[in-house]
């Protein structure tokens, strides 16, 4: 039997929690799916088949980073995002939107698109709809983001209101522009990305103006943008309703172990975020008694691992500290495996909880032992 462009089907549900499977040619994404983030054709610190190895089924890759280093079309010549970095699963690439924004003074934004100047050698580009999707094409991206605005927290709601008209006027080139691309969009799955800043009537605009354009996906957009988490739950609140039931739902840059807790909770089905890795590499690792970190001079002599299941388990706290204190690549290398073991072990936990219709229970009894310690 062939396997499908995109499928997409809910198992169960508890409450608004969902778990299901997304069904693609590269194989299948168990959701609510965490994606590991690989910017650079690699998550940093991992070999492809340990991530595999870990549970994840999906990764994400960066086209803005990509497409300036080493090169759309030299990816392309060179055999596509998968054979290069070899990883043969499911890739989903963001749109590139969100780090051009970011760029501030060295970018200009246009109803046709953004121009900005790379943060590597300051030359100049162009990424509009069009080159977003050709780009991400050429990478041979499996889930393609539609190329959208994401404003900054805390723009007056007119500002908010224009940026997501603009997105939404986006969001319908970027799908005339991958339509046009029949190679791939044969197979490969689009995602419209939601605006509308914290404001539920932009919002549900921006909702009701993406499902008319029609995507296989959609995406929570503009939120872990620095509103805090009692802020993002607020919205995802109604957010997630907002947008088809039959569909996945992705929070773009989310987040925490209880940002995702309580986004499944509202409904959310993907997730992707750098926190795991970056926070790896930093010293803090992610367990179920809260965050750890190994810098702290009280693990300088504690024998114990940071989880015996863990792939950093057959070393103690005081090798990891000893590891990260010394800046040596390994203690990088052991902290960033363990958060993305974890993260998967996360999700896993709540697929299992939302099919056996204990999620409310999981969700309690995780936010109480994952607070409890203060683990500094």
């Amino acid at each position: 039997m062939t396997a499908p462009r995109f499928d997409f089907s809910i198992a169960a549900t508890d409450g608004k929690a969902r778990t299901g499977v997304i069904r693609m040619k590269r194989g299948d994404i168990r959701t609510p799916a965490f994606m590991p983030v690989g910017t650079a054709a690699t998550v940093k610190g991992m070999k492809p088949a340990d991530v595999r190895a870990i549970g994840a089924d999906i990764i994400l890759g960066n086209t803005y980073h990509l497409m300036l280093r080493p090169g759309a079309e030299r990816m392309d010549r060179l055999g596509g995002l998968h054979k290069f970095m070899g990883w043969d699963r499911p890739i989903l690439t963001d749109s590139g939107g969100y780090q051009v924004m970011s760029l501030a003074s060295l970018r200009k934004i246009t109803e046709e698109g953004v121009r900005f100047a790379s943060h590597i050698d300051g030359s100049r580009h162009m990424l509009t709809p069009e080159r977003s999707m050709e780009i991400q094409r050429l990478l041979g991206s499996d889930i393609v983001m539609a190329f959208d605005e994401c404003p900054a927290h805390g723009v007056a709601r007119e500002v908010a209101e224009r940026s997501m008209l603009m997105s939404m006027r986006w969001a319908k080139r970027s799908r005339d522009a991958f339509d046009a691309g029949a190679e791939h969009a044969a197979r490969a799955a689009l995602f419209g990305i939601q605006q509308g800043s914290l404001d539920q009537d932009l919002r549900l605009r921006s909702a009701e103006a993406l499902q008319e354009i029609g995507f296989d996906g959609y995406a929570i957009g503009g939120l872990a943008v620095g509103e805090g988490q009692e802020a993002m739950f607020a919205t995802l609140d109604f957010a997630p309703g907002q947008l088809p039931f039959d569909k996945p739902r992705y929070l773009m840059g989310v987040g925490k172990p209880d940002d995702l807790v309580g986004a499944v909770e509202r409904g959310v089905d993907m997730f992707d975020c750098v926190l795991p890795t970056r926070s790896g590499r930093n010293g803090q690792a992610f367990t179920w008694d809260g965050p750890v970190n190994i810098r702290n001079a009280k693990y300088a002599e504690d024998l114990t691992p940071l989880d015996p299941a863990s792939p950093a388990g057959a070393w103690s706290k005081a090798y990891l500290h000893h590891l990260v204190k010394a800046g040596e690549m390994l203690g990088a290398m052991l902290m960033t495996e363990h958060n993305l073991w974890f993260y998967q072990q996360l999700m896993a936990a709540m697929r299992d909880a939302i099919a056996g219709g204990e999620f409310a229970a999981f969700a309690a009894e995780f936010r109480a032992r994952y607070k409890k310690a203060g683990q500094a």
